[in-house]
């Protein structure tokens, strides 16, 4: 007989471990050592079988032994000792609070997806781990952030492999109260509900569940509430499981409901409204639309005016370099939508325009979110300095006329959160041999402070850890070696990650695998989007591989990919390999996560490899960029991965020197240091706050002001602006003050007449730009732009634009004259995409 609904049913704490509850009700428990240890001494068995999760433990212990643990006098010191802990960690002040000068007063951070931990799991990979961990850092640095999402009811998926190597789905339902979240309650406790009115008189409603993530609160929303019809309670069914309309309704939900419970939020909490507005990724765009129709129907702003306010404040984070891995809607579905009143006060087609593939080569049939975050956000970003790159390439037809390394999309490198990710016997070594467990600051390479023997033997408990996690798993007592080098591979599996790289000259793998002397296994771990048949197919290439005799336990998959498994897996791993298809990792933490663990990475130079590789931190797969084709490239990228395990990995393993591999554990010291300081998502986080956070909260305040005064002049201006700008262009150019030879210090002094037609000289920049020249005379290089001034009012059209630049450097040298609209408001001197170059 199935039960219609299930509940959790709390126990009753005596007063003295009252405190638990509040303990169990924040899930810094997840990465401070201390209370995972408490709840986990409370009954170890019964911990594991709860999911290490502090409310599932509470419910499951029983009345009986939760009244003996109260009467326990040294279970209630440490119940009132990490209590005060945490009273402490959420009042005291903390990095955030020492920065001096103009900082953001509340940041709004939208997410479809948060991996906080594998006892909530609404995330499906990377994208989700990230903002997890960005959270988390937020939390320790004292950063005012306000996380917004949906809440899920069946999560992602739980993953397990048939018999054929199919990998198969399935969806347990979870409940928000045995979680520890909490329902947000007005002040007559009342839920709070958010509403959007969609097509066909359909009304969406969504409660809001808050998740205490440290000092960081987290609101979730839910459409699992009586007030909905049924068809809108599956809104919130699954992440990423469906498409067409029902994956719009989500993104309804989580950008316009999202701001809708933020408000909601901060009246309940008394909570400053946000000053800044971070999307990550673009599932969340639909929140500017939304906070648009508030500036004018609510304060009097006309389209453009709002835009301008919403734009100042929006930060936003593009996270693919894959165009398939972007969401994309018919024009017309979103045009629906627009006209039925989902936000009110909008114009409707401009609002679609905001989204559309409208450039040369486009789609102007489909609307693009991350068009539409670009379009949202003056402040916009990539994940490494790799990924700025291409994302300034695949996004610059938004900038026509603009050079693609002037597109405004900057890069912060992604980083891991240590205190989730470090694995306790790590923490428990660096707090005897430093005074605490941070890895920003410690000096690995220390050889006095730890010895080769003290680090190899913990980096042996965690390999062994790792090998009995996965004969758990498989249900083979024997599979796998403690002994062997042992490499790392688990990630979503689309097949730019090329998950079955390493499978591509099987014979040899093979023989890498089984060699009698030098021993190596391979653990494999992911999962394949329910509708990627490719994924699958790749999923059960590798399993149906792993199961032939000559390789049964050197090459092993374990399902279920999770955090929960991720914690054991990276510091278990030697290396950890990495081979997608460059450059299409934007960044690809995993390795981060390994590396501070203390494995060394075997990597595709893509994502962040590609910036902190040093040679001494791992080992490059060179990239066949020249390749004829995908097979060929596949082919070469292959055995340059063999070639390396073999000649290089193998040998500095196993070179042993009284059973410790000193050149090994050399590279591991020095990957532990340097990465250390930049693998880490505080050091992430610092940069949010420095570039794009504190900016943006500038920008906003200043154009409010005023009743905004500033937001009006700049619509205003890029009004003025864009409809003159055709009729702008450079008359003339003159060079002269250079000798028929020129030489280094000669000074080049430059005149433009520029036919401003309507504008005035203070409304643009005329600049010079210069720099080295290549065989198509084009400036290659770093370039120099130099500003030119006017020299006086405009004779017969023209205005007059003098300036002189010193020749600093040698060889091939070449220069061009441009005009680009100025504004104090612009953070980019391209961000309007009007260029006009001297012909």
């Amino acid at each position: 007989m199935k039960a219609i609904r299930t509940f959790t049913v709390r126990p009753v704490l005596a007063e003295s471990i009252a405190a638990l509850d509040t303990l169990a009700a924040n899930w810094r428990w997840s990465w401070s050592r201390a209370t995972h240890a408490l709840f986990e001494s409370m009954d170890p068995a019964v911990w594991a079988k709860v999911g290490e999760n502090p409310a599932r433990m509470l419910g499951a212990l029983g009345q009986e032994r939760l009244d003996a643990l109260a009467r326990d006098d040294a279970f209630v010191d440490r119940v009132t000792e990490e209590a005060d802990r945490l009273e402490a960690y959420l009042t005291q002040p903390r990095w955030f609070q020492r920065v001096q000068g103009p900082k953001p007063e509340h940041i709004a951070y939208f997410s479809p997806e948060f991996g906080v931990d594998g006892s909530l799991p609404q995330y499906s990979g990377g994208l989700g781990i990230l903002a997890g961990d960005h959270l988390k850092s937020c939390s320790d640095l004292g950063v005012p952030l306000t996380g917004i999402g949906l809440f899920y009811r069946a999560g992602y998926f739980r993953q397990s492999i048939g018999d054929d190597g199919w990998q198969r789905e399935s969806y347990p339902l979870l409940d928000p109260h045995g979680l520890g979240l909490t329902l947000l309650r007005d002040e007559a406790g009342t839920p709070v509900e958010v509403s959007l009115d969609i097509t066909g008189g359909r009304v969406l409603h969504a409660r809001i569940w808050v998740a205490d993530i440290g000092r960081v609160p987290l609101l979730l929303l839910d459409s699992e509430t009586p007030s909905n019809t049924e068809e809108m309670r599956r809104v919130t069914d699954r992440l990423y499981g469906g498409g067409g309309e029902h994956r719009l309704l989500q993104e309804a939900l989580l950008g316009i409901g999202g701001v809708r419970a933020l408000r909601a939020w901060c009246r309940v909490t008394s909570r400053p409204e946000a000053d800044v507005y971070h999307t990550n990724e673009g599932h969340a765009g639909l929140q500017g639309i939304e906070r648009m129709s508030e500036l004018i129907t609510h304060d009097g702003l006309t389209f453009d005016e709002a835009l301008a306010q919403v734009r100042a404040s929006t930060v936003f984070t593009t996270h693919t370099p894959v165009p398939a891995g972007i969401d994309r809607f018919p024009k017309d579905l979103i045009a629906d939508y627009l006209t039925a009143g989902v936000v009110s006060g909008i114009d409707p087609q401009r609002a679609l325009a905001l989204g559309l593939e409208s450039w040369p080569g486009g789609d102007p049939s489909v609307f693009n979110m991350a068009v539409l975050g670009l379009h949202l956000g003056q402040h916009a970003n990539g994940v490494s300095l790799l990924h700025g790159e291409v994302s300034r390439g695949m996004f610059g037809q938004l900038w026509p006329g603009v050079d693609t390394d002037e597109v405004p999309i900057t890069s912060i490198t992604n980083g891991v959160h240590p205190p989730t990710w470090l694995h306790p016997a790590l923490k428990g070594l660096s707090e005897r041999a430093f005074g605490d467990a941070h890895v920003e600051t410690h000096d690995w390479t220390d050889v006095a402070r730890v010895s080769d023997r003290e680090l190899w033997d913990t980096r042996s408990t965690m390999k062994g850890e790792l090998v009995d996690e996965a004969r758990g798993r498989t249900g083979l007592a024997g599979v796998l070696d403690p002994e062997a080098l042992t490499i790392g591979f688990a990630r979503r599996v689309p097949t730019y990650k090329r998950l079955t790289l390493m499978l591509r000259d099987p014979e040899r793998l093979t023989r890498i695998l089984t060699d009698p002397e030098h021993p190596v296994q391979i653990i494999v771990a992911g999962k394949s989007h329910p509708a990627d048949d490719s994924g699958k197919q790749m999923i059960q290439e590798l399993v149906r591989f792993s199961r032939d005799p000559k390789v049964r336990g050197r090459i092993v998959f374990l399902p279920d990919y999770d955090i929960s498994l991720a914690k054991t897996l990276f510091p278990g791993c030697d290396v950890w390999l990495n081979n997608p298809i460059r450059p299409l990792e934007a960044s690809g933490t995993s390795g981060m996560k390994a590396a501070l663990n203390g494995a060394l990475n075997l990597s595709i130079l893509d994502g962040w490899w590609d910036e902190w590789f040093d040679g001494q931190n791992g080992w490059a797969i060179p990239t066949a960029d020249t390749a004829g084709s995908d097979d060929e490239r596949d082919d070469a990228e292959a055995s340059a991965l063999y070639d390396l395990i073999e000649h290089q990995l193998v040998p500095k393993f196993f070179d042993r020197t009284d059973g410790v591999p000193s050149e090994w554990l050399g590279m591991v010291r020095h990957t532990m240091k340097v990465l250390g300081q930049k693998a880490t998502s505080d050091r992430m986080v610092r940069e949010y706050v420095a570039r794009l956070y504190t900016p943006a909260s500038e920008h906003a305040t200043e154009l409010r002001a005023d009743d905004f005064a500033l937001a009006r002049e700049l619509a205003a201006y890029t009004e003025h602006v864009r409809a003159a700008w055709p009729s702008v262009h450079i008359a003339s150019v003159d060079g002269s003050g250079i000798a028929q030879q020129a030489a280094a210090g000669d000074v080049l002094e430059v005149r433009a007449a520029v036919a401003l037609d309507g504008l005035s000289a203070a409304d643009v920049a005329v600049q010079l730009v210069c720099g080295t020249t290549d065989a198509e005379d084009a400036i290659t290089g770093e370039r120099s732009i130099v500003p030119l001034t006017p020299s006086g009012d405009a004779v017969d059209g023209l205005t007059i634009f003098t300036g002189t630049v010193p020749l600093a450097v040698t060889g091939p040298f070449g220069y061009t004259v441009r005009v680009v609209p100025t504004h104090p408001q612009l953070v980019s001197d391209v961000e309007l995409g009007l260029v006009t170059y001297a012909s």
